[in-house]
């Protein structure tokens, strides 16, 4: 598990392309067979994913956790990306087609992901954060899950979100979770930009074919930074950071936070024409 720690404001106003990418880029998320977990400080949150194309692969452990096993303290959002997968959660079976979403609560022992066909294997993006209660383990399908519109075709913004994990869907002890679909020929997401100090957020691109990019803003309203993203990378997003990306074709992504509140509306927006 890789570790990654916290930077400031000052400090990122420094920074250069490759020291963005570093610290705040998470790539090489998706391997075949593997699972890749990577331990951010802000808010603690863990982004991993696991893509089962001949095994099963387990949620590992690891000895920075000081836990006896992963979820002994922490609680795990999951959604599916890809082909159809299976993930196995202390007996309990739950089969995950493309945009399912599964959370798993504290004090879940094993977990362990699975594909179905080799030849379209599921894509498993997960977000883990520390949990203080328990609460029960959880599968929505997409079609389940609560749309909301935002955005303007005119403005090549119109999408639809995907809300799982939160307030009025699946309870947890602090994540937040759900997913973006950008409606075609719409290119930018979470536009009008906003902050939230009581939150970390985590964004994970899916569905950027191969030679496209996103450009991903980030850094204060008025210390916007970039960062070019492929398909199945994530940004770690402070909570003194901005958001919100373009892309050279139609994708979507998953979002993720955990931190003070669940709120899904707490946002401090910072207009377009105020960015710098």
């Amino acid at each position: 598990m890789e570790i990654r720690f916290s930077h400031s404001p000052e400090e990122t106003q420094r920074m250069c392309t490759q020291e963005l990418r570093k610290h705040f880029l998470v790539q090489h998320l998706i391997e075949d067979d593997r699972v890749k977990l990577v331990y951010a400080h802000d808010d603690r949150l863990i982004i991993g994913g696991a893509k089962p194309v001949t095994h099963e692969l387990a949620l590992p452990l690891h000895p920075e956790l000081r836990a006896n096993y992963f979820l002994e303290r922490r609680e795990l959002g999951i959604i599916n990306v890809g082909g159809k997968g299976k993930v196995r959660a202390d007996g309990d079976l739950f089969e995950l087609d493309k945009l399912d979403g599964l959370y798993l609560g504290k004090e879940t022992r094993n977990v362990s992901f699975e594909g179905i066909d080799p030849l379209h294997p599921p894509v498993f993006f997960m977000l883990s954060a520390p949990a203080h209660a328990r609460y029960a383990n959880r599968m929505l399908k997409k079609e389940e899950a609560t749309p909301m519109q935002a955005g303007d075709a005119t403005q090549a913004n119109l999408r639809t979100i995907y809300k799982y994990i939160h307030l009025e869907g699946i309870p947890s002890c602090q994540l937040v979770m759900g997913l973006t679909v950008l409606a075609r020929g719409s290119v930018w997401n979470s536009v009008p930009p906003h902050t939230h100090t009581r939150r970390t957020e985590v964004y994970f691109y899916f569905d950027l074919p191969e030679q496209q990019r996103i450009f991903h803003f980030m850094g204060q309203p008025q210390e916007t930074r970039h960062l070019v993203m492929a398909n199945h990378e994530a940004v770690i997003s402070p909570p003194w950071s901005v958001h919100f990306g373009c892309g050279t074709a139609h994708y979507g992504f998953i979002w993720g936070m955990a931190g003070e509140n669940q709120v899904y509306t707490d946002m401090d927006v910072a207009e377009v024409n105020t960015l710098l």
